[in-house]
């Protein structure tokens, strides 16, 4: 599971750029200016967490532990809830999907506390 994280933080990463990209040129003249903000939220936020992700896989390689599983996993829940709603938003226009996005962000809290507890575990 561990090189997965590195993995699935690697093609996040990718991902997040290609949505900037895609926002900042591709949207910019489609959706009103409030919605490309959103739309750049989701962006950032899962470029934040795809790096937080190559950390989990990094630690995780140097020693496995069930609290880093929890936060790889809760990082991809999160990036899927949180950034996977806001994008959906932006290019369906079905403010309702707005509902998700807080759940994405417990996810990334909970990813964030996991993450600190496998580092914490890990000091000497």
């Amino acid at each position: 599971m561990r090189p997965t994280f590195l993995v699935l933080g690697a093609l996040s990463a990718a991902l997040a750029v290609a949505a900037g990209a895609f926002g900042a040129h591709a949207l910019r003249a489609r959706v009103e200016p409030r919605l490309l903000e959103v739309f750049e939220t989701g962006a950032r936020y899962q470029m934040y967490h795809a790096l937080a992700l190559l950390a989990v896989g990094w630690l995780a390689a140097r020693q496995p532990s069930g609290a880093a599983d929890t936060a790889g996993l809760a990082f991809v829940v999160g990036i899927i809830l949180f950034s996977g709603s806001l994008y959906l938003m932006t290019l369906l226009g079905i403010r309702a999907l707005g509902a998700i996005t807080p759940l994405g962000g417990v996810a990334f809290l909970v990813g964030w506390i996991a993450l600190a507890v496998a580092a914490a575990r890990q000091a000497p």
